[in-house]
């Protein structure tokens, strides 16, 4: 028998200076079984960085990458079903990156693992013709101490300043400061 994914619930409560996005959303998220808490909060804090001011050029939404692998984590497709924005969190492959980069206007990958430089390394000159890429990465003691915040049902106060986010849920705040590899807004 297959096993089936782990549903979370999730309400963000956005203020991201940077982009100007202020904003409560209410998420369900359907965790794969091989999904591991930190990966999954990836993908929240993804979705959270780039949502939409508004819903005028289509919403954004989790995808099936675990379950489809012509998916990203998440996506934004616009009225038509052009995608807007293709999301990917970990390490895809070159072949991945440079598939996303002409089916959609914006491609982004967040890396967050302790191996991003090796991966980099070895697909960095690989996706150069891509202009619509632009690859993060968060460091490993953040995303874990990100992961230490996943519940079953969360409240996340999200806030973006200067390119820091501070993430807070109850009592305990966190700060990420991603680091761009490539690519820009």
């Amino acid at each position: 028998m297959a096993l089936k994914a782990t549903i979370y619930k999730a309400t963000l409560q956005i203020a991201d200076m940077d982009r100007h996005v202020y904003g409560e959303h209410g998420l369900t998220i359907a965790r794969h079984p091989s999904e591991t808490d930190e990966r999954m909060m990836m993908r929240l804090l993804a979705f959270a960085l780039n949502v939409p001011a508004s819903d005028a050029h289509g919403t954004l939404d989790f995808a099936k990458d675990l379950w489809d692998t012509d998916e990203p984590a998440l996506w934004q497709k616009d009225l038509t079903d052009a995608i807007v924005q293709w999301i990917d969190v970990g390490q895809p492959d070159d072949k991945r990156m440079m598939r996303a980069s002409p089916r959609a206007v914006s491609v982004k990958v967040y890396s967050y693992t302790a191996s991003t430089p090796i991966w980099w390394g070895g697909v960095a000159t690989k996706i150069t013709r891509a202009e619509n890429l632009s690859v993060w990465q968060v460091p490993p003691d953040q995303s874990q101490a990100l992961a230490a915040l996943a519940q079953r049902t969360m409240q996340l106060q999200i806030s973006v300043q200067d390119g820091h986010i501070w993430i807070t849920a109850g009592e305990q705040t966190i700060e990420i400061v991603p680091q761009r590899l490539a690519g820009h807004d």
